[in-house]
């Protein structure tokens, strides 16, 4: 198992996508922290599966930040998951909910990382890896605080990979499109009643309207991704931003 050894911290990890990331490093035999809410006794069993701690430190301040990154202790690897969406008009939209999801989606791993980044650097090795979105590369109406903050997302990372190009510490995004998760399963039947579609007409007209294969992305397989960026031979990658969006970003 080639991260024994390693202490990875998986950022919004007790579900969804940071869950499959967690699981995929535990599988390589990293030592995991699991940050996130949810139910007390299905975080304590998350723990029991993986072996792993649980630091529920809100991220949309700094001070939970910091809270964080010193019980987590130094980490090898860094997986900045943690983020929120809100859908509205830009001249109708929030502006908590604006300051919220850039607190969490952008101004959170700015935080992860930079008090990440000396015991990696001491190290001589370290893996930061960012969960950015396809709309990273690409933008959708109405989702103006989300957009800014995965754009935003994408340039730190390119930013901090420059900066730690001869440390030994790697910097990349994953951009997925669609994922597959219960939150997303559990939408369809609302908009098949609100538009009056099939359960396949909303899948593939609505959620999966600009993904060529027509096919959402697993968590999995961002678990898989991440794993290999972690890898020795992944040691060359850095600043990448690595799409696994069905092709969506590529039209």
């Amino acid at each position: 198992m080639f991260l024994s050894g390693k202490r990875a911290l998986v950022t919004g990890s007790t579900s969804g996508i940071g869950l499959a990331v967690a699981r995929a490093l535990a599988a390589e035999g990293a030592d995991i922290v699991l940050n996130g809410f949810g139910d007390a006794a299905e975080i304590a069993t998350l723990c029991d599966e993986l072996s792993a701690r649980h630091v529920g430190a809100d991220l949309l301040s700094q001070e939970g930040c910091e809270q964080l990154m010193a019980e987590a202790g130094p980490v090898d690897i860094l997986i900045n998951n943690a983020g929120m969406q809100h859908v509205a008009p830009v001249d109708d939209f929030p502006v908590d909910r604006w300051n919220a999801i850039i607190a969490l989606n952008l101004t959170a791993a700015f935080h992860t990382v930079r008090l990440a980044v000396p015991h990696m650097k001491e190290r001589g090795w370290g893996r930061i890896i960012n969960t950015a979105s396809a709309h990273s590369k690409t933008a959708s109406p109405f989702k103006s605080a989300y957009n800014a903050s995965k754009h935003g997302i994408d340039g730190f990372t390119k930013t901090i990979a420059l900066e730690l190009a001869q440390t030994g510490v790697t910097a990349n995004c994953i951009s997925p499109g669609y994922v597959w998760t219960p939150l997303v399963e559990n939408q369809i039947p609302d908009t098949m009643k609100a538009r009056g579609m099939t359960r396949d007409e909303v899948i593939n007209d609505v959620l999966l309207a600009k993904t060529p294969t027509k096919k959402f992305v697993q968590p999995a397989e961002i678990g898989a991704l991440a794993a290999f960026l972690c890898r020795e031979e992944a040691g060359n990658v850095t600043g990448a931003n690595w799409s696994i969006d069905g092709g969506w970003t590529a039209q």
